[in-house]
């Protein structure tokens, strides 16, 4: 299996001020709510994050990258994009 790695360079700088500056917040605290709502620090799961790395060699199933930020930059718009299906990539 071929691995291919990804960084993606994301400005965020200016869309967290953005939001804290709507919500009456500081930058600081508008990315702390920001991340404890889309994921649950407490507890992550890393028994079904193995198990779906260990199923991906036996299923090729995956989300091309493309449609993955296309879904991701339609959230919270008037036409966002349903999640996408996972399939048969390999």
């Amino acid at each position: 299996m071929n691995i291919i790695r990804r960084t993606l360079d994301i400005d965020t700088d200016a869309r967290l001020r953005e939001m804290a500056d709507e919500r009456g917040q500081d930058v600081a605290a508008e990315a702390v709510a920001l991340l404890d709502s889309v994921v649950d620090i407490a507890g992550p799961d890393i028994a079904e994050d193995r198990r779906r790395l260990d199923d991906f060699p036996k299923s090729d199933a995956a989300v091309p990258l493309n449609e993955a930020k296309d879904w991701a930059a339609s959230w919270g718009s008037a036409q966002e994009l349903p999640r996408p299906v996972a399939r048969r990539i390999g």
